[in-house]
């Protein structure tokens, strides 16, 4: 009964049964392969499908009828947590599953196959050179000369009396685990960025100061990221203009501040040309009009919000009402549709009356309407991630690893025996510069053992100078 139990209990090691199923299982190509195809389309659904946006836009933009492609309705991408692909618990499972099998397949193949190349391997039989892909004899040939040209042509080699192995380029080994390691850091990467990174939106007028509020997506530990400490003013907004009207760029002149109030840094952004701080990154991302300084006969100036109005996609306008009575029975609307300057005024049945620009005055419902200025307000994207510089470095270990793995590694070995010199060699790749580097090497190597020189090389080599 002892014997049963203890047979019993070795069947059902935990480590045992890691060894023997699970590792090679994650270590399969085969998995590794199905599990990058799901994350490029996973990573693909997460490109097309807009991220992050309420789900009222869902709802507006993917219907249940018509579904998009027959299947995808707005119900479908909030179950799949399609919206929020990158932080779904499944992607990041996905992620973690393809770390695992890139490390099971390091540690089962890559590196035993290192460990395999760095051992001095010699061969002892003829017969082990005419199985190599290019082997040949030479007479009165003798070891210590071929050792010379070896290490002259950058070799390592080892001797023993009457064999010799050399070698170069175990560096192409190394480079399959760098490439697994880069890999594992880039998915790391990621990973850390899903889960402590976040995306915040704000709309700042001119002249404001802001702390980061609107948060429309976050990791789960992403509340350390969100900036606490400091807030950002916006010292001005403009945008330049082309001859013909339309937007050449837009500008965000911002301030951050510290707890009292202080400028610790300033930097104006526009498109592609951001600020970073402590982390967080502020991106130029859209605009709007936010108020107007108007002015009604001698009255001081006053400053009236506007606000977005809807056009079912006619164009972006934004509207006011300015009273021109004391009891509020009649007014005027103010609409304008960019920073140029230029307002239109409509009166209570909607007829455009006047239209005047900033610094001007008109006179309309029996009063003068001075329009002082219009207020632009920054659209702004504040995103932190701190996988990004974890990404960068394995993507650069990526980079490296790649060049690593085409170094060939190419192996030459040696046995004495009488008078007759056995060489053979092989390498994993570059195979035709291999071979002529052999056939230097044996002329080399008839010259210096005082053969003819007029013999070819080929002509020593059996049978027929062998190629793979």
């Amino acid at each position: 009964m002892d014997a049963q139990d203890s047979e019993l209990n070795g069947k059902l090691n935990p480590v045992k049964i890691f060894r023997r199923e699970i590792l090679p299982l994650l270590a399969d190509l085969r998995l590794a392969i199905a599990l990058l195809l799901i994350i490029a389309i996973s990573s693909i659904s997460g490109t097309v499908i807009e991220q992050g946006e309420p789900i009222a836009f869902y709802q507006e933009n993917y219907p249940e009828k018509p579904a998009l492609f027959g299947f995808l309705t707005w119900k479908v991408i909030l179950l799949l947590e399609l919206d929020h692909v990158y932080r779904t618990w499944w992607f990041l499972s996905i992620l973690i599953l393809f770390g695992a099998s890139l490390t099971a397949c390091t540690f089962t193949r890559q590196l035993p196959a290192l460990k395999s190349a760095k051992r001095w391997k010699f061969y002892d039989k003829k017969q082990q050179f005419k199985n190599l892909a290019l082997s040949a004899e030479i007479e009165t040939a003798s070891l210590d000369s071929l050792e010379k040209i070896l290490q002259q042509r950058g070799y390592q080699t080892s001797k023993e009396p009457d064999k010799l192995y050399g070698r170069k380029g175990i560096i192409g080994k190394v480079g399959p685990i760098i490439v697994h390691a880069s890999m594992l850091i880039i998915l790391a990467g990621s990973i850390i960025g899903s889960i402590t990174g976040f995306v915040g939106q704000e709309i700042v007028p001119s002249g404001e100061t802001f702390q980061v509020k609107n948060i429309v997506d976050a990791g789960i530990f992403a509340e350390s990221q969100i900036p606490k400490k400091w807030s950002v003013r916006v010292n001005r907004f403009w945008i330049d203009y082309t001859p013909k009207g339309t937007i050449d760029q837009f500008y965000s002149d911002l301030s951050v501040l510290d707890k009292s109030g202080e400028e610790v840094d300033r930097k104006t952004i526009f498109v592609n040309q951001p600020m970073r701080y402590h982390g967080v990154t502020m991106y130029q991302a859209d605009w709007g009009i936010s108020a107007v300084k108007v002015r009604i006969n001698k009255s001081p100036v006053f400053k009236l919000p506007m606000a977005k109005l809807d056009t079912a996609g006619g164009g972006r306008i934004w509207g006011t009402w300015v009273p021109t009575k004391p009891d509020l029975s009649e007014g005027i609307s103010l609409l304008a549709k960019d920073l140029q300057g230029t307002v239109l005024i409509y009166d209570n049945t909607g007829k455009l009356v006047a239209s005047v620009r900033e610094g001007m005055s008109t006179e309309v419902n029996g009063i003068t309407l001075f329009v002082d200025k219009i207020i632009g307000s920054t659209g702004l994207q504040i995103k932190a991630d701190p996988g990004i510089p974890i990404v960068y470095l394995g993507f650069g270990l990526l980079m490296l690893s790649v060049l690593m793995s085409y170094v060939s590694h190419s192996q030459i070995w040696a046995l004495q025996q009488n008078e007759l010199l056995y060489i053979g060699g092989k390498t994993n790749r570059a195979s035709v510069a291999f071979e002529r580097e052999m056939l230097e090497i044996l002329d080399r190597l008839n010259i210096e053992s005082g053969n003819d020189e007029n013999v070819s090389p080929e002509d020593k080599l059996f049978p027929d100078f062998r190629r793979g």
